[in-house]
């Protein structure tokens, strides 16, 4: 999403780098850039006037320490500043409990902004912390939204409540309730009512749900790719019924993004989560210093650390290590990483958090599934034993894997090429030789 951001950023950055010394007009000029690029990405006016104003304050009363360059030192400024933008620099902390269970989360937002989608991915995650979480279709109005809900919780294996159109959405979350406690079920999270805007009666209803929920959360849920829309629905929200967290959707977009940099300055309301896809479990917890690094281009490895990590067991990682250290990495192995990395989700997404691939990211853009889809199905084309020795792949045996899997023996020796460079550098860092990166981490070449 901050593609457009990030290299406006660093053209700035790049030109005060380039002089031994900044003056203070260098610094306004540089900043008038800063200015601009933030006004295109669609960030609220105000914001961009006290972001710029503070950097600027901060930049002409900082002394230049002798370790750093100014350019640096300007960068440190304005990254500290992102971060305070976003939330400051406090730890994720996720969700507040109830004392007595379960705890209601109650999700509200504008019509299509992903709430049901977003009710179902906050399941899955809850449930992966040790929740037992029980989703409710409290939107009887929407046509299909209780049989949208029910279908994504069939598909993660998670309880769904829901009635029938003619009970109101104060009945269906008393109801639900009394099925969690009866359950022993820890956290309710409730799917209210889409609104195409706020109107007297809207307000009302909603207060009433809230007073008599008493949730530990009202998140609102926040479509990124409407802009300064974003931000209008959530002020609106947040004085009709006090919301305690935002969740934003679809930062894997090409909006600008200016509602994610503006909203938690003009509400003051903590984003906690944020959807960067469309898989069920692309939702992330938000940490307002990585997102700053990320806009910067300075990408994020402790969230690559994170995905890398939910995808492969620290049993799996000292099993594949022995393996290689033998020697005996198969291409069922090699096979077993492309899967993991899609697992962590899309290539792209993850050269754009390794600091100084952004822009290789940018150029991979929707190449990443084709490559990985014929991957899988050149390895899927070879017999167990071409799988597990390689080696005995001649001429004859590349046609034959080439017509079974739809491509060419180039394609298939370039696999097998890439296969062999991995399995050697995995043996150097097996044995000390290299940096020792976990195996979820591997990306094809």
């Amino acid at each position: 999403m901050f593609e457009a951001l990030t290299d406006k950023l660093q053209n700035v950055f790049r030109r005060l780098g380039s002089r031994g010394t900044i003056t203070e007009r260098d610094l306004d000029e540089a900043l008038r850039e800063v200015r601009m690029a933030l006004l295109e990405a669609d960030v609220h006016f105000r914001v961009v006037r006290d972001f710029v104003q503070r950097v600027r304050e901060k930049a002409l009363g900082a002394q230049i320490l002798a370790s750093l360059t100014p350019m640096q030192q300007v960068i440190d400024i304005v990254n500290q500043e992102l971060i305070e933008l976003l939330g400051g620099g406090q730890p994720h902390v996720g969700l507040q409990r109830s004392k007595d269970p379960p705890t209601v989360v109650m999700l509200v937002g504008l019509k299509g902004s992903g709430k049901t989608t977003t009710a179902a991915k906050l399941g899955l995650q809850l449930r992966r912390g040790g929740d037992r979480p029980l989703l409710v279709a409290a939107d009887p109005r929407r046509v299909a939204a209780a049989e949208q809900l029910e279908a994504l919780g069939k598909q993660l294996n998670l309880p769904v409540y829901s009635a029938d159109g003619r009970a109101r959405p104060l009945q269906i979350c008393e109801r639900a309730l009394n099925e969690a406690k009866r359950l022993g079920l820890s956290t309710v999270i409730v799917d209210t009512m889409g609104y195409l805007q706020l109107e007297e009666e809207s307000l009302a209803e909603l207060t009433e749900l809230r007073r008599r929920l008493s949730p530990a959360e009202v998140l609102l849920v926040a479509d990124a790719m409407t802009g300064q829309e974003a931000v209008r629905a959530a002020e609106e929200f947040n004085k009709a019924v006090g919301l305690t967290g935002l969740i934003l959707t679809k930062l894997d977009g090409d909006a600008r993004g200016g509602a994610a940099l503006s909203i938690r300055s003009v509400t003051g309301v903590p984003i906690k989560f944020v959807g960067v896809g469309e898989k069920v479990d692309a939702l992330e917890p938000f940490h307002p210093d990585r997102f700053a690094s990320r806009i910067l281009g300075m990408g994020d490895m402790l969230t690559l650390i994170d995905k890398a990590k939910e995808t492969i067991t620290r049993e799996e990682m000292e099993t594949l290590e022995a393996r290689v250290r033998r020697g005996a990495l198969t291409l069922e192995d090699f096979l077993a990483q492309f899967q993991r990395v899609r697992k962590m989700g899309s290539l792209s997404q993850l050269l754009g958090m390794i600091p100084g691939l952004s822009k290789v990211a940018g150029r991979i853009e929707g190449l990443d599934e084709v490559y990985l889809n014929r991957a899988e199905a050149i390895v899927y084309s070879m017999t167990l034993q071409e799988r597990r020795h390689p080696d005995i792949i001649d001429g004859s045996r590349r046609r034959r894997i080439a017509r079974g899997s739809g491509t060419t023996p180039t394609d298939v020796n370039r696999l097998l090429k890439q296969y062999r460079e991995a399995k050697k550098i995995m043996q150097m860092m097996a044995s000390g030789r290299g940096p020792r990166i976990p195996p979820g981490l591997r990306l094809p070449q």
